[in-house]
């Protein structure tokens, strides 16, 4: 995208305010929230006092610059509304607690794209509570870890997004290991042209992914996760209760990949997250295949007008070295 990007004011989000909360309710001001690469994300303040959440999907928003999603890919972006509330029906019928859905639009006569509104957590994130308030953070780590045992209960029909699965569809991967693998190979050919200490040990990269693929044993068992989880997509409630944000990655896959991800997130604090069992061959393939996708995915967003730079940057860079590290033992 080469015009400069359009993002929403007060004016042209009024209309939404209106139909999702109701003509005796007035838009005071609006904020645009930072951090999202996918979606627009803008806190709404009411005359009242109160606040509401809206998410936008619309290109001005989509830094990824993606286009449509094959969603029968389990890692596609899947960056829209029908993902959204997909996701957010089969949270609230697994009882885990995501912002509960007030209004969705599809129609573009409100705001000339897709939007949903939804409750504000107003409690902060997880990761500002285990920073500020270690005790009162590990209480809240705690419920999640009771959330997350609720949420890996459940299982799908087969492995995909919950978009795609629970209404009746498949995975276009043979399984969830191999799109692992394909994808890490994939991340493997991109980086290499970016960074040339990925370049000097690609050969031993791909022969590592091929390794690690074949060990794992296949499985018929997929369980219901979350897929980017950490502390920041984790805002507490008034009570302090836990309630999962960014939730359009929504799946059923291997439990493994949750736990990889929430090992490298939740760093020192993950241990109140582990649990038994857990398939080591599995760990040992999506440990690296993650760690190459954390290098690959911000230099692809390097490559185009992602303002947060040097966060991006030093994502790459530390994934960067995890995979040096483990492609050397």
């Amino acid at each position: 995208m080469t015009s400069p990007r359009k993002f929403l004011t007060r004016d042209d989000l009024a209309p939404l305010a209106r139909a999702a909360l109701g003509p005796h309710r007035t838009l005071a001001g609006v904020t645009r929230l930072r951090g999202g690469s996918k979606k627009g994300v803008y806190r709404l303040s009411l005359d009242d006092g109160s606040t509401v959440v809206a998410y936008v999907w619309s290109a001005d928003e989509d830094y990824w610059d993606s286009g449509p999603s094959d969603l029968s890919d389990p890692f596609s972006a899947g960056s829209s509304l029908d993902v959204f509330t997909a996701a957010h029906d089969r949270l609230a019928a697994a009882g885990v607690r995501t912002p509960r859905l007030l209004y969705a639009d599809a129609t573009h006569a409100l705001v000339p794209s897709d939007v949903a509104v939804t409750e504000d957590v107003t409690g902060g994130s997880l990761e500002e509570a285990l920073d500020r308030d270690p005790v009162a953070g590990r209480a809240a780590l705690e419920r999640l870890a009771g959330e997350l045992a609720a949420l890996h209960a459940h299982e799908g029909a087969g492995f995909g997004k919950v978009v795609v699965v629970d209404n009746g569809g498949a995975s276009a991967a043979g399984s969830c290991e191999e799109r692992v693998a394909e994808g890490a190979l994939r991340d493997i050919a991109f980086a290499t042209g970016r960074d040339a200490r990925i370049g000097a040990v690609a050969d031993r990269l791909t022969e590592r992914i091929g390794e690690l693929g074949a060990a794992v044993r296949p499985r018929a068992r997929h369980a219901l996760i979350h897929g980017e989880l950490g502390p920041d997509h984790v805002l507490l409630d008034g009570h302090g209760h836990p309630a999962l944000i960014d939730i359009e990655g929504l799946m059923y896959f291997d439990v493994e990949w949750e736990h990889v991800f929430l090992e490298l997130r939740f760093g020192p604090h993950y241990d109140v997250l582990r649990v038994p069992g857990l398939d080591e061959d599995r760990l040992r393939l999506y440990r690296l295949a993650m760690h190459l996708s954390l290098v690959a995915g911000p230099l692809r967003l390097l490559d185009g007008d992602f303002p947060f730079t040097e966060s991006m940057r030093a994502i790459a860079e530390h994934n960067l070295v995890r995979v040096l590290d483990l492609v050397r033992r």
